[in-house]
């Protein structure tokens, strides 16, 4: 076969779809029985309830893909836009909704804060959209820039002047408290950067463009978001893919310096021009595809350097005392503690803030469940440290229940039985991602140089490339379908180098305006 893929996490599917229709022979190998990955559905009492990724945003990135295959995505999946982008709830009783319409959330916010906070919120949002558009064509869309100079010299002279005017340099809490007076607009805003898994102290002020990702659109898939994986599999085997289930990696046959095929769990020995591996890269780096193949990235990343893990909360129970919509943020009392206790820390917090997401759930006023519904709760936690280093269940539990007092402080009244609840933790996690020690967004976006030590999609061993959440540009739905567009591009394009161009090879473009590990240069 001329490609032979690791994982059929989003990235792995758009990067097989891809070269499938530039007329290779692809084989996704995938260890679980079904696709998605991170992208995946627990069972809690009767009930299957998406436990993965939850927001949905450019959705023009998938609209292209499936274009690709001369297929429309209106035709497979049920996607509804959302106006509303979240609610938010804060300890004092106050609640946000912000909107994807900015008119409609400068009057929420003036109306929550007063009309010098509608001026804050404006000018925040015109320099978020303005980091966006000058990222977008220069990091997000394209190979990943060397290093700061490098993305430099891609901005320009006047590219050059606006990362100078909108402080690239700064941290993004810096920039916060430079943009809002009222605290509560600092905490809201700040809980981005835990969309790339890191704190606001920490980041670059450049991921503020991931307000303007959402103010741009927000979708809802019926039936879940995993549906959007098993839509994209589907596709691709229809254009020829062919995907494996059930088929470890044991580990990557490298020789005469370049990757040359897989071998699995069992033995089995695949012959392959080329291997793209959708997994973290800390599996790679920990030696889980073999020693040899290690090589192909730095070495294991420091605790320190690692992005969040999380405890999730799948319930089906009976809701009252608040109304939700499709997507909620409660905040504790002090909502900045959690980062706090976590990065610094390395512990659980004490008082978390507590992501909802009412996957029964539309916009304000539609028809609510009449019974329990199906709800995902997410609490930011630390990655583990290795293997030795585990948080116990009592420690689980109290911050279980330190998240519920969240919500009830809030006004939130959650109702269930004790068979309805399904719980996973960063073990969790480290046992469904190998290597990472749960952390679920690769490395940290902190500090002006984290995103340009990302790996690229070019891995240091020739023949072998590298796609997902943990490679540029990032993590998140999107994100992880861009980065197998450019593992896919590069698969292509060094494979047809004497094109002279790196874009001949590969069918269709590359469009995308989507949140991603921002850079600052």
């Amino acid at each position: 076969m001329d490609v032979a893929v690791i994982g059929a996490g989003i990235a792995g599917l758009s990067a097989a779809l891809r070269l499938a229709a530039a007329g290779l022979s692809v084989t996704v190998f995938e260890k679980e029985a079904q696709p998605g990955g991170k992208m995946r559905r627990v069972r809690a009492g009767d009930a299957e309830i998406d436990a993965g990724p939850t927001v949905f945003t450019k959705r023009a990135v998938f609209d292209e893909l499936f274009a690709l295959a001369g297929e429309r995505i209106d035709d497979h999946l049920t996607i509804r836009p959302c106006e509303t982008i979240a609610r938010h709830v804060f300890a004092d009783g106050a609640s946000l909704d912000l909107f994807t319409s900015r008119e409609r959330s400068m009057r929420a916010v003036a109306d929550f804060a007063g009309a010098g906070a509608a001026r804050d919120y404006r000018r925040f949002m015109e320099s978020a959209f303005e980091t966006l558009d000058l990222l977008d064509p220069i990091f997000m869309s394209a190979e990943r820039p060397k290093n700061p100079l490098d993305l430099t010299m891609r901005a320009g002279l006047s590219g050059a002047l606006k990362m100078a005017r909108i402080g690239a340099n700064r941290s993004y809490f810096d920039a916060l408290t430079r943009a809002f007076s009222d605290k509560r607009l600092r905490a809201l805003f700040a809980r981005y950067t835990t969309y790339v898994g890191s704190s606001p102290f920490e980041a670059p002020s450049t991921l503020r463009l991931i307000a303007a990702v959402e103010a741009a659109g927000v979708w809802r898939i019926e039936g879940g978001m995993a549906r959007l994986a098993e839509a994209l599999a589907d596709l691709a085997e229809r254009k020829g893919v062919v995907l494996r289930y059930g088929s470890k990696v044991e580990r990557i046959a490298i020789s005469g310096g370049a990757a040359r095929g897989l071998e699995l769990v069992g033995g089995e020995r695949i012959e392959a021009g080329a291997v793209l591996a959708n997994c973290d890269t800390e599996a790679l780096a920990s030696g889980l595809f073999g020693t040899p193949a290690a090589a192909a990235v730095d070495l294991p990343l420091a605790v320190r350097d690692k992005s969040l893990s999380a405890i999730g909360i799948a319930l089906k129970a009976k809701v009252s005392g608040r109304e939700l919509i499709h997507h909620n943020v409660f905040f504790a009392a002090d909502p900045l503690r959690e980062f706090h206790e976590i990065f610094e820390g390395r512990r659980l917090p004490s008082a978390p803030n507590v992501y909802v997401c009412a996957e029964d759930r539309g916009e304000a006023g539609e028809n609510p469940p009449s019974g329990p519904e199906r709800l995902f709760l997410i609490v930011n936690a630390p990655a583990q440290a290795g293997a030795s280093q585990t948080f116990d269940r009592q420690e689980i539990e109290t911050c279980v229940t330190a998240a519920f007092s969240t919500l009830a402080a809030s006004g939130l009244r959650l109702e269930w039985a004790s068979g309805d609840r399904h719980l996973s933790t960063p073990s969790d996690f480290a046992a469904l991602f190998p290597g990472t020690g749960g952390a679920l967004y690769g490395r940290a976006s902190h500090g002006s140089t984290a995103s340009f030590q990302r790996p690229a999609a070019r891995s240091k061993i020739r023949g072998l490339y590298l796609c997902g959440g943990s490679a540029h540009p990032g993590a998140g739905v999107p994100m992880a379908s861009l980065s197998g567009s450019l593992a896919a591009s590069a698969i292509a394009t060094d494979r047809a180098s004497t094109s002279g161009s790196r874009r001949a090879a590969m069918p269709g473009g590359i469009a995308t305006r989507s949140p991603t590990t921002a850079p600052s240069a």
